[in-house]
Parts: structure tokens; sequence; C-alpha cells
């Protein structure tokens, strides 16, 4: 099974990139972010995914980066709050470009750490990704990211890799 996984950044990703490597999985990693303000964060997640590939030897791609086209999708729902009705739109339009590319390119299934954050309903990431492979055709595989010891793993890494972690989405910088 041949798996494009959509990493919005290495801090979310890279438990679930150790354990599909471990597992001995075929899969590439696909960055797709149009939501992440401002440009320069987005190069800074960007690489940081990169370089996390990098460390696993895992492939790494890169999809457009759009946010205007973002912008546009979520218009009107730009006040949400986070787990709104614009993380519906946005996990949904993210997910089916990603399954789009997927399927254009010889991948089986899409999945996603989308859901891995605790900011985030993975039951909305889900549901989302569910619309965009009724829409697309590709089987979405969900990927364990928060159960079974891997939020605990996740920590170490992101300590042990030194991972440039943000403190929000990518769309509303967070005031915690």
């Amino acid at each position: 099974m041949k798996i494009l996984l959509l990493s919005c950044c290495a801090p979310c990703s890279c438990a679930v990139i150790e354990r599909m490597v471990r597992e001995g999985r075929d899969f590439t990693v696909a960055f797709y972010n149009p939501n992440i303000v401002p440009y320069g964060e987005y190069e800074k997640r960007k690489e940081e995914n990169k370089r996390l590939c990098d460390k696993y030897h895992v492939s790494f791609i890169e999809l457009e980066y759009d946010n205007e086209y973002w912008r546009q999708a979520v218009k009107g729902y730009e006040e949400e709050p986070e787990r709104g009705k614009r993380c519906d739109i946005c996990f949904y339009i993210r997910l089916k470009r990603v399954m789009k590319y997927a399927q254009e390119n010889g991948f089986d299934v899409v999945s996603s750490v989308l859901g891995v954050s605790r900011y985030k309903d993975l039951s909305q990431v889900n549901r989302a990704a569910e619309k965009a492979s009724q829409e697309c055709g590709i089987p979405y595989f969900m990927v364990e990211g928060r159960k079974g010891g891997m939020q605990d793993r996740r920590q170490q890494l992101i300590k042990e890799l030194n991972l440039y972690s943000q403190n929000y989405c990518g769309c509303h910088p967070r005031s915690e």
C-alpha cells in the first residue's frame, strides 16, 4: 500500500513518521498548508518538515502555497474559534487537494496528521477526510498519533531532534 501522508508540521508528524518507517510502510510526506501565515512561518514549517523527512529517509513533496485560495474558501468564517466551521473547510480543502495529487501520482491511500494536536478535533478531521475520499475515490487510511504512547513519544522526539514548535495551527496565532 503506497501512502501519501499529509503533514501540517514536524512536531505533529515526528512520532507517526518514526513509527511508519519502523513498520516498513511505503509512504511519502506531502506538505500542503495554504492556511499558514505569515509566509515566513510557512517556510519555517516546511523546512523543518523536510529536515525530519531527511532524517528518516522519507520522500517529501510540497504542493503549491496558495493562501489567497484558502482565504476565499474560509471567507465569512475568519473569526470562528478553533474546532469551528473554518476548520471543517480547511481540513476538507487540504485533504481533497492531497487526495487529487495521490490519485494523479499512483498512491493507493491518503493519511494525515491533522488531528494529532490536542487543539484539534480528530472526528472533525475524519469527517473532512471521508467527504474528500468519497469525492476523489481515494481511500483515507487513519493513522493513530495520540494513543498508545504516541503523544509521549512525540514530545520526546521534539526535544531530541530540537524541532521547531509553533504555538498555533497556522491561520491564527494563539494568544496563550
